[in-house]
């Protein structure tokens, strides 16, 4: 089996949340001119997107557990094409916040597979350094969609961009064909009545070590939740940062998430996982404790957008760590710890998206002190509830 083939494969499903949610971001105020709905109406489908992925994972995990890796994958793709499509033709607002729902149902479905995929072959591959391969590919969606989805939607208009998202998830219905075989035998899937899901999902919240894992890196992918969605207004309005420059200093934070990642595998090896994501979780809080004293300060931008890359940098060594160490002890159950995991994460990340709106007051003290809660949360969750159980 290739590695760097599988990596790609996998990184490219990983990508589908981050891809479908970045690239539409440039036309928001054309779908909602367009379809009547205002800027509301368009922020309405970002959310519907949100509540699907998050919503869905728990669907998804037992699926994979119960049918093989693959056969609920290619119905996701399909899934996830048809409604990209059919957002393409939407002609209402309420109509597109329903097929956004139904396209996050499909997209989450990568982000699981992947994620249990990884695990099946840990015997094989070493599980941090490929799940380090994935943040490499799945990295750049963060980079390089909002500057594809302005193009698109530049010369074909908002539907543009969701028929780019169709003919991806066809593209990877072929790459998965090609490149991605069943990693779990018949022998080793759960059949499991739904009472029994419901309570592998009560037993996995009821392991210190898995919720303690889950919720550190959740609060840790929450806190960049946050920056990504209040840095456009801290940014450009209040420090007057242009428009059309913004995307570097997004991509720079981008990058440090990536280039930490890739370190991830290496020094797991030298100094032991657990020890590396407590590390981690540590010089997250203390970055983000920066963040929100350069924002209780109305400090200049550079005192605020530094400890900001720091954060970004230490994210990227708690993620692929910390999802290794979430879902290593249950390889019987691989997609369903994957599925509850990704459920937190974007559970959290949502919750944090909410009280920034809330918390608007036009300063950057909002995104600054929600970034530090989510560093000290973190960081919190893993000593009080993981770190004495994590091997």
């Amino acid at each position: 089996m290739n590695r760097a083939r599988l990596a790609a494969v996998l990184g490219l499903l990983a990508a589908f949340g981050p891809l479908s949610i970045d690239m539409y971001l440039p036309a928001l105020p054309a779908i909602g001119e367009a379809l009547g709905g205002g800027m509301e109406g368009a922020q309405a489908t970002l959310a519907a997107f949100f509540l699907g992925m998050a919503a869905g994972q728990l669907l998804h995990g037992p699926l994979a557990d119960r049918y093989g890796r693959r056969r609920p994958l290619f119905a996701a793709l399909i899934l996830y094409t048809a409604a990209s499509a059919l957002c393409a033709l939407a002609t209402a607002i309420e109509a597109l916040v329903a097929l956004r729902l139904l396209q996050a149902l499909g997209a989450c479905a990568g982000m699981v597979i992947a994620r249990a995929v990884v695990r099946d072959l840990a015997d094989r591959f070493d599980p941090v350094r490929m799940m380090a391969r994935l943040m490499l590919v799945m990295g750049a969606a963060p980079i390089l969609a909002p500057l594809l989805g302005g193009w698109v939607a530049w010369a074909l208009g908002w539907r543009g961009v969701f028929w780019f998202l169709a003919l991806t998830g066809l593209a990877a219905m072929l790459a998965c064909w090609r490149g991605l075989p069943e990693t779990l035998p018949p022998e080793r899937r759960r059949r499991a009545p739904a009472a029994q899901v419901l309570g592998a999902y009560a037993g996995l919240l009821r392991d210190r070590r898995f919720l303690g894992t889950a919720l550190a890196s959740g609060f840790a992918l929450a806190g960049m939740f946050a920056y990504i969605a209040g840095s456009p207004f801290v940014f450009i309005r209040l420090h007057g940062i242009p428009p059309e420059q913004y995307g570097w200093y997004f991509g720079a934070a981008a990058a440090g998430v990536i280039g930490c990642g890739q370190l991830s595998g290496p020094l797991a090896e030298r100094i032991g996982r657990p020890r590396l994501f407590g590390l981690a979780l540590l010089a997250l809080a203390l970055a983000g404790g920066a963040v929100a004293l350069a924002g209780a300060l109305a400090a200049g931008f550079w005192a605020l957008y530094l400890p900001i890359l720091a954060y970004t940098a230490a994210l990227g060594l708690v993620l692929p760590i910390g999802t290794v160490l979430a879902i290593q002890p249950h390889g019987q159950m691989a997609g369903t710890a994957s599925a509850l995991l990704g459920t937190l994460q974007f559970g959290l990340g949502a919750l944090l998206g909410a009280a920034l709106s809330a918390l608007h007051d036009g300063t950057a003290l909002p995104m600054a002190a929600l970034i530090g809660a989510a560093g000290l949360l973190a960081l919190a969750a893993w000593a009080g509830l993981a770190r004495g159980g994590s091997t």
